[in-house]
């Protein structure tokens, strides 16, 4: 930082210029801000109203080992608070707003005590951000498992081949779901599982097939630029299509919908990152603010979806505005 004290050659008072009159006093609001933003309280949420483009705050199924996340994602009410905790040495971060103790952690990351649990510091002791709550369970062993993640097939018209003719532009795969589980055995005999984190490690590909109109008219979509339809897959994403086309949406709402839940979650009700605790289908930061929706959005997979379309609405102004953004930033 340049030191703006200067040392005068002489006992004679010289009135500052115009200019370096708001120069000073351009300087002394500046110190001032810096000086107020040091002792603020730490709020990871932006106003919706902010600018949310290309800012590196978020990770993504393109990155290392991080599912989605999106650090713009505003809570509704007040500041939300981040502690970490650490079960037989593996981390987790909960979110939530108005911690006050130990406990209330535990109980906003749904993270249940069994009877020999050693907690350090005690269920009673304050927290804050900078706060790490470790928990050891005698017996129990940390474990790690992946699972496969299903792909879409997505149909693409396009004019480039006669009516009817179809080809396959994209091969599907398979994405890969982890998931870290607490374990407590007897001999080979599971006592008790208890889920830690699950996120996306690697997204699937969507199969791509091409859907010949054999038309050079502008109606015809061009396969580079549709967003294309996807074929439901599975109860959650029937159910999903068939309330979204009975409730004015489109199948292209649709599709944007699948895009993003499955890099999001997998479609994994319960999953959970464990660098920032974003939770269930739509990885809502926290996850508890989908209550708005219904006291069931820990594991109703309706409510949570509910909860994402309204999201998108009043973030981005429609789902696929919300698609858009997500293709562009890995996050939403």
């Amino acid at each position: 930082m340049a030191n703006h004290s200067k040392h005068a050659r002489s006992s004679t008072f010289v009135m500052p210029s115009k200019s370096s009159l708001m120069k000073i006093a351009a300087t002394v609001a500046a110190v001032g801000l810096l000086a107020t933003g040091g002792i603020v309280s730490r709020n990871l949420y932006t106003s919706a109203k902010q600018n949310t483009t290309n800012q590196a705050t978020a990770f993504s199924v393109t990155d290392s080992a991080e599912a989605s996340r999106g650090n713009a994602r505003e809570l509704l009410n007040g500041d939300t608070s981040y502690v970490t905790v650490k079960i037989n040495g593996k981390s987790r971060v909960v979110p939530g707003a108005n911690f006050t103790d130990v406990k209330s952690v535990l109980d906003a990351g749904d993270i249940t005590l069994e009877p020999e649990d050693t907690v350090s510091p005690s269920l009673t002791t304050k927290v804050d951000e900078k706060t790490v709550i470790t928990i050891q369970r005698a017996g129990a062993s940390v474990e790690v498992s992946d699972t496969a993640i299903g792909f879409n097939v997505v149909k693409k018209e396009t004019s480039s081949l006669p009516e009817g003719q179809e080809k396959v532009e994209t091969e599907g795969e398979e994405g890969v779901m982890e998931t870290t589980n607490l374990v407590t055995k007897s001999g080979d005999t599971v006592v008790s599982s208890n889920m830690i984190s699950s996120y996306v490690k690697k997204a699937p590909v969507d199969k791509v097939i091409l859907v010949g109109t054999g038309s050079t008219s502008s109606s015809s979509s061009n396969a580079s630029t549709s967003i294309g339809t996807t074929v439901p897959a599975g109860e959650m994403q029937q159910w999903a299509h068939d309330y979204l086309l009975s409730n004015g949406y489109t199948e292209a709402d649709f599709t944007a919908t699948v895009y993003i839940i499955t890099h999001e979650s997998g479609w994994s009700v319960t999953a959970t990152n464990p660098s920032s605790g974003a939770y269930g289908l739509p990885q809502a930061l926290p996850g508890s603010k989908m209550v708005s929706e219904g006291a069931d959005w820990a594991t109703n997979y309706q409510t949570q979806l509910k909860w994402f379309w309204g999201y998108c609405a009043q973030r981005y102004g429609s789902i696929q505005g919300a698609y858009s953004y997500w293709l562009a930033n890995h996050c939403y």
